[in-house]
């Protein structure tokens, strides 16, 4: 139980820190892009700023260039000759005259891409994969278009520490969340400790008050017991007041068993003493002692025996199973009489026992089903918490339900943990105990263990 809580919040710690490291690595990482673009941009700006600076601009007097109403650009004389050899990194510049012909370029094949004019740079698509970052800007003197200028710079500039980046904070949360993971299962357990020292304490307590309990229990039910017995004893009044003394001890002593139980349960003292048990002759067993208690109450109490084709292995008992008889014995004891206790006169409580097999693995199936009140379904999940009972009436004090109801001794009510009890038996033969009920109608409790 305390390991699973660890776990839980070790996985608490490391999920909310992994949330937050992947919440500051997105931004950050947004934020070195913003900054990477930013910076190309700004360059390519600059570059702008330089190029229209150095423009060598004459009067329309020839025909070299393309020519604007009174001035036009020297051509030459403001570019050069284009670079023969083109570097992957550099800033290729792009001239166009007014009507949006290519003039001049840094670029060894022309782009067929049409003018696209902005205050700030624009990502386009090259050819498949390759991607340039461009500024285009209008040149004017005089309110005269002298021509476009065009500015471009390769995007890996970007993408490239882009890619880096993302690799280091991949790399750097991974890191870092396994760091938080084994802190986080370090301090888990420090946190349960305490928790875990207090509840070993509080366990420890109830195992010795159970023990130290069942001595006087058992004094006081055999001294009223004694006392019933005497002859002597002719006062009706009396003879009630002792009845109801011994139904209660008798209740209380059932609390008390179960307590010790479930306290040894938790602290793993219980020790199975497996042999082979037959299913068949143990429910039988259960059968014949919970008789009594059904036909006292007009119910009938029936078991089937349903032999199938899954023994594997030829001469082997159908029903039989490596188990704690006695544990055994109280489990389906426990299902039996919590039947019998919530189905009205006349209904039926029945036991059926039919061996499966499970993913090529032999089990036995024992359904215990009645004809009893049901159990809503918004509270199907709590039948097996200890102390839980789905009838509101049985949550009337002892002394008070056994003086109301003046019940024989045989019908001492439960109390609240024989399905409790009932799990913790199943899991500790590997098996499990599952239930299906609808309200009015009946209850199936389905009870799975391995052979």
């Amino acid at each position: 139980m305390f390991q699973t809580t660890r776990r839980r919040l070790a996985l608490w710690y490391t999920g909310v820190t992994a949330v937050l490291l992947l919440v500051f690595a997105s931004g950050f990482y947004l934020y070195v892009r913003g900054t990477l673009i930013e910076r190309v941009d700004d360059t390519l700006s600059h570059v702008v700023e330089v190029v229209q600076r150095s423009l060598v601009i004459e009067a329309n007097n020839t025909d070299l260039g393309t020519l604007s109403s009174d001035f036009r650009v020297n051509i030459e004389a403001s570019f050069g000759n284009p670079p023969d050899a083109v570097e992957d990194d550099r800033i290729d510049l792009e001239w166009f005259n007014p009507e949006g012909d290519l003039l001049w370029s840094t670029l060894s094949e022309p782009l067929e891409m049409p003018i696209r004019l902005g205050y700030r740079g624009e990502t386009v698509e090259i050819t498949e994969g390759y991607l340039l970052r461009q500024l285009t800007q209008r040149v004017m003197l005089n309110e005269h278009i002298l021509g476009y200028l065009r500015v471009s710079h390769p995007w890996f500039e970007v993408t490239k520490p882009a890619h880096q980046l993302i690799i280091d904070l991949g790399l750097g949360t991974s890191l870092l969340v396994g760091l938080v993971a084994m802190i986080g299962w370090f301090l888990s357990g420090l946190a349960i400790q305490p928790i875990q020292a207090s509840y070993q304490h509080l366990k420890q307590f109830t195992a010795d008050a159970s023990h130290e309990l069942r001595n006087p229990i058992a004094l006081i039910q055999t001294n009223v017991q004694v006392a019933l017995a005497d002859p002597a004893l002719e006062m009706p009044e009396q003879r009630q007041q002792l009845e109801v003394i011994e139904r209660l001890t008798q209740r209380l002593g059932r609390l008390v068993d179960d307590l010790l139980f479930l306290a040894r349960q938790d602290s793993g003292m219980i020790q199975l003493n497996l042999q082979p048990c037959p299913l068949d002759a143990l429910l039988m067993e259960v059968t014949e002692e919970q008789s009594t208690l059904a036909h006292a109450k007009g119910l009938q109490l029936h078991l089937h025996l349903e032999e199938t084709a899954v023994s594997t292995i030829p001469g082997e008992e159908p029903f039989t199973l490596l188990g704690d008889y006695d544990q055994l014995i109280r489990l389906f004891t426990n299902l039996v009489s919590n039947g019998i206790q919530y189905t009205p006169v006349g209904g039926e409580v029945s036991l059926t026992l039919k061996p499966y097999l499970r993913q090529n693995l032999p089990y036995l199936q024992v359904k215990v089903k009645d004809t009893g009140l049901g159990i809503p379904s918004d509270v199907l999940p709590q039948v097996f918490d200890r102390f839980y009972r789905v009838d509101p009436a049985r949550q009337r004090s002892s002394f008070q339900a056994a003086m109301e109801t003046a019940a024989p001794p045989a019908r001492v009510m439960g109390t609240g943990l024989g399905l409790a009890i009932a799990q913790a038996i199943c899991h500790n033969h590997q098996g499990h105990i599952t239930v299906v009920s609808t309200g009015q109608q009946g209850t199936t409790f389905t009870v799975i263990l391995p052979k």
